[in-house]
């Protein structure tokens, strides 16, 4: 993990904008399913990399 704060915040940022963006565009079928939950994933994961502070 990156350990400078100022590359990990916006590297965390863009992770939840991503997630963000994934979960707003899937749809209501399979497809759309897997992308909402990869979207949950990856805004779960800038979350965590945010928080490490």
């Amino acid at each position: 993990m990156l350990r400078k704060t100022h590359i990990r915040r916006p590297i965390a940022v863009l992770l939840m904008l991503l997630g963000a963006a994934m979960i707003y565009l899937a749809s209501e079928t399979t497809t759309g399913i897997v992308l909402l939950l990869l979207g949950v994933g990856v805004e779960l994961l800038g979350i965590t990399y945010k928080h490490k502070e």
